[in-house]
């Protein structure tokens, strides 16, 4: 059952457990996703980003996204989330990830979206509450959850980057909850976006202890959330190293850091790296194992730029030869059967460990199935 965001961080905040939130940018992709949730009986948090959107909607230069490819994309990646998971045993979420602007939370929202984020984290204090405020306002209404930014990230994801971080200030995040009435918030406290973190990174749960701490005391009812959080696997690199990659100064969040301040406050772990490595890797595996797959009709393509950009991780690099199975989750022969498979065995690979550390795995029968338009009520009643 497809369910607001906010039902699926009440239990984790409740049971004292983190919820993994993981990136999909591919029809395959989210069937594999929920597929290990429900064998691990754990809720899914499915993110799709502004830009994953779209690249969904058809851009395979996603950089250059329109409002309608963002549109067309958010249905599909909602599309393929209700294919898979309106009728499955445990509670799935779709959550927008770093939206972009109010018009990126609308898209997702109208594309079936159960969660957005508004990221204003970038914008002067007041502006980012005015934002968020306006996105709450929206989204509430139709009884979406709605994830909001304080404090900077260094790193790169998509068209998110900073040089240099800027830690959340715990006081200033409970100003934050109580102006724009937000249902979670992304904090900065020493994770960073992409696959270099910083080799033996040590992220500052002080800074989640003392924001959870003020909450508790001011009685606000929200949740934190870790961004910036893969763990980026040294055997995975290596592997896909072996097999002609190029990847280099990769180093990700040591998850035992992150099932610590899971048991802080931190109630939704966000990860992305570790997906787009294992699915990279697998598909290096696949064209080297079988060389006939490489003068493939339908996928041979998607080796050709393998072999152009070495130095790539994400695998939305190599998938612009095969969009209608990115977008639709069409298979049209054997060939593509095979690449398929092995991008879901890898997506099943990189989240199965992550569920069992954070600490969700057998909580689905945890998560109240509450419809949107019964939490829109709920909204409505508390004035938020």
């Amino acid at each position: 059952m497809l369910v607001p965001m906010r039902a699926v961080l009440e239990a984790a905040d409740k049971g004292n457990y983190a919820q993994g939130a993981f990136n999909v940018n591919a029809v395959c992709q989210i069937k594999a996703a929920i597929e290990v949730h429900e064998m691990l009986r754990s809720p899914a948090l499915l993110q799709g980003a502004d830009l994953a959107n779209g690249f969904m909607g058809g851009r395979a230069d996603f950089k250059n996204s329109t409002l309608e490819d963002k549109k067309r994309g958010a249905k599909n990646i909602a599309d393929a989330v209700k294919k898979y998971g309106a009728d499955s045993t445990i509670p799935v979420v779709i959550h927008l990830d770093h939206g972009k602007n109010f018009d990126s939370c609308i898209a997702a929202v109208e594309g079936g979206y159960t969660s957005v984020m508004i990221d204003g984290s970038s914008l002067p204090y007041n502006e980012n509450v005015e934002l968020t405020r306006e996105v709450v306002k929206y989204a509430h209404e139709r009884g979406v959850t709605v994830e909001g930014e304080l404090g900077v990230l260094a790193g790169v994801e998509d068209d998110v980057f900073a040089d240099n971080s800027t830690y959340t200030n715990p006081l200033t995040a409970i100003d934050f909850f109580r102006k724009t009435g937000c249902d979670a918030l992304a904090i900065s406290y020493g994770t960073k976006h992409g696959a270099n973190k910083g080799k033996d990174t040590k992220i500052r749960k002080e800074i989640v202890i003392a924001i959870k701490e003020c909450m508790r005391h001011e009685h606000i009812n929200g949740f934190l959330v870790s961004h910036g959080s893969s763990t980026v696997p040294a055997y995975i690199v290596e592997e896909l190293n072996a097999l002609g990659g190029k990847i280099t100064n990769a180093y990700g969040i040591d998850v035992n850091q992150l099932v610590e301040v899971s048991h802080c406050g931190i109630n939704k772990i966000n990860v992305d790296t570790d997906l787009r490595l294992a699915v990279t890797r697998n598909l290096r595996e696949l064209f080297t194992e079988d060389t006939d797959l490489r003068n493939s009709a339908s996928i041979g393509p998607v080796y050709e730029l393998l072999e152009k950009y070495p130095e790539q991780f994400d695998p939305r690099a190599f998938f612009e030869p095969i969009m209608d199975t990115v977008m639709y989750g069409t298979i049209g022969d054997d060939d593509m059967a095979r690449l398929v498979k092995v991008v879901e065995a890898g997506v099943k690979e990189a989240l199965a460990p992550l569920i069992v550390k954070f600490g969700s795995y057998g909580k689905a029968p945890l998560v109240e199935t509450v419809t949107l338009e019964e939490m829109a009520e709920r909204y409505r009643k508390q004035g938020i």
